[in-house]
């Protein structure tokens, strides 16, 4: 079951939310009441993560290379 908790409750209790994690609970962090992130054990998903890396791979696979020239660094950190 997941627990939600604050940006900045997750940041002052770090320490205890990882040690929660390894005991296998997961957690929402919200800030201004909106989820932002989840933290779980690594191992909880890991089937799920394989299975949408291969999927993005094989449509990456799918797309045409697209020849774009070379550039320059200033026109590739060229800003507004």
């Amino acid at each position: 079951m997941e627990k939600a908790i604050s940006a900045a409750d997750a940041n002052r209790k770090f320490s205890q939310v990882l040690r929660e994690v390894k005991e296998g609970r997961s957690f929402v962090v919200t800030s201004h009441g909106r989820p932002v992130a989840r933290i779980e054990p690594i191992d909880s998903n890991t089937k799920d993560r394989e299975a949408a890396k291969a999927a993005l791979l094989k449509r990456l696979r799918k797309q045409p290379v697209v020849n774009i020239g070379r550039w320059t660094r200033d026109e590739l950190y060229e800003r507004d």
